[in-house]
């Protein structure tokens, strides 16, 4: 599945815009970025884009510096002004007001540090028994023909799809749990949350920016409602808790900020990670030698921490992330004024081989054995680091562990009935159309 990295596509001749250009207006070359990454890598690793206006990032060490670096931040302009990037149109409102992801200290400081609670090491652990069952019930209802979408593996040999069989729904149980979502209310997020996605992708029009806006609408609705439903019966769950923190001075958190924290916990602690296990099981299933590298002689194979962070690396979920200049601050020698947009692309940094070694194009099971690996860059950096990036490598690692496990005990290994992965066309997350397997050997 890994080609030696090849550079015949390095489309000699065109600069920098003309290779965005070629992402903008070509699906496939978004299915398969990253020769056009490559190039920018090599050519133009801080380039000047007139798309829109901002400097973009290829480097590794360009990008974690930018995604650390204080006088670079947020803003409530954020989604409005990276959407005209990629010649979308203007982000709706509801997806911007009161958002964490808009916000520079003070607020942010402040919220994150109450939704942190959520996430502390002991409190992310403890959650691995729960995500284990799930997954193992999950795959039982798979072989069954019980799963949630109605198909199943029999002895016909009917295949099921285990992007809605498994990585779609082990996300959205863990963290509808932990916030407080019912399970027969959880399958209505993704949609919702899909909507949400689409919004900052090339192009997105009025069409995809008005399904986005009422995505985010609904989902503010539903947990406004949930929240004055917590505030007349508390419950053992984020909103309950939330609705309890008290300041130093007594004071608790607005309305909005007790619906905007779950709305962002809901819309990225489940598409990420439903990507990210998608990917690792594609992984799993084409790369050559990777599930015998992490099964081994008598089950000593490689960590499974050490392929999903692999798989983070090199198929990140999320392929861009981006900051605004807040006041006049630099990128090696480049001088950035306030209000400039520097936009780091992820996909790339996680590929660059004066990061990674010339094998860097290669994927490699157990490739963050070495403590010295630099770490990816898939979950951001910075104040602005994703907070739910534990839960999600858990989750990665929960699935593959489990499945893997499955396979052991059934004397089974499922297979895939494509030829090569099917990636969706988008261009700031990376993640599977479908997942459609066949069970063989049980």
């Amino acid at each position: 599945m890994t080609a030696p990295f090849d550079r015949s596509e390095w489309f000699t001749g065109l600069g920098g815009d003309a290779l965005l250009q070629l992402l903008l207006d070509d699906a496939d070359r978004r299915s398969d970025p990253y020769p056009v990454f490559d190039r920018l890598r090599h050519d133009a690793p801080v380039h000047r884009t007139e798309l829109g206006g901002a400097w973009l990032l290829s480097r590794h060490a360009d990008c974690a510096a930018a995604l650390r670096d204080p006088r670079l931040g947020k803003g409530q302009t954020s989604a409005t002004d990276l959407a005209s990037i990629v010649g979308a149109a203007p982000v709706p409102e509801v997806m911007r007001s009161g958002s964490l992801v808009h916000m520079n200290p003070p607020h942010h400081t402040r919220l994150r540090g109450l939704v942190n609670r959520a996430f502390t090491p002991p409190r992310v652990a403890a959650l691995r028994a729960g995500m284990e069952a799930s997954v193992d019930e999950l795959l039982r209802a798979v072989v069954a023909g019980e799963s949630a979408q109605g198909a199943g593996l029999d002895e016909s040999g009917s295949g099921v799809d285990l992007l809605d069989a498994l990585a779609f729904p082990l996300p959205v149980q863990v963290i509808g749990d932990l916030v407080g979502v019912p399970r027969s209310d959880q399958a209505q997020f993704r949609m919702w949350v899909r909507d949400q996605a689409l919004a900052f992708e090339p192009g997105a029009d009025a069409d995809v920016m008005a399904a986005a806006g009422r995505g985010a609408r609904e989902m503010a609705a539903y947990f406004s409602a949930l929240v004055r439903e917590r505030r007349r019966s508390p419950a053992d769950d984020l909103v309950s808790a939330l609705l309890a923190v008290r300041s130093e001075n007594g004071e608790g958190l607005t309305k909005q900020e007790l619906v905007a924290i779950p709305v962002l916990l809901f819309g990225a602690g489940f598409e990420t990670t439903m990507n990210l296990i998608g990917n690792a099981i594609a992984r799993l299933l084409w790369e050559p030698g990777v599930r015998s590298a992490l099964v081994g002689d008598g089950g000593a194979g490689a960590p499974v921490e050490q392929f999903v962070e692999e798989v983070l690396r090199f198929d990140s979920p999320v392929q861009i992330d981006a900051r605004v200049a807040l006041e006049r601050s630099s990128v090696g020698t480049v001088v950035v004024e306030p209000g400039e947009w520097v936009v780091a692309l992820l996909g790339a940094a996680n590929r660059d081989p004066l990061a990674y070694g010339p094998s860097a194009h290669q994927f490699e099971a157990a490739r963050f054995r070495a403590s010295t690996t630099p770490p990816v860059l898939s979950f951001s950096g910075g104040i602005h680091r994703c907070l739910g990036a534990p839960l999600a490598r858990l989750e990665g690692v929960v699935a593959v562990e489990r499945l893997l496990a499955f396979e052991a005990r059934h004397v089974c290994r499922f297979e895939p009935i494509d030829e090569a992965p099917n990636w969706r066309p988008t261009l700031t997350s990376r993640g599977l159309e479908s997942l459609p397997v066949v069970m063989v050997g049980a």
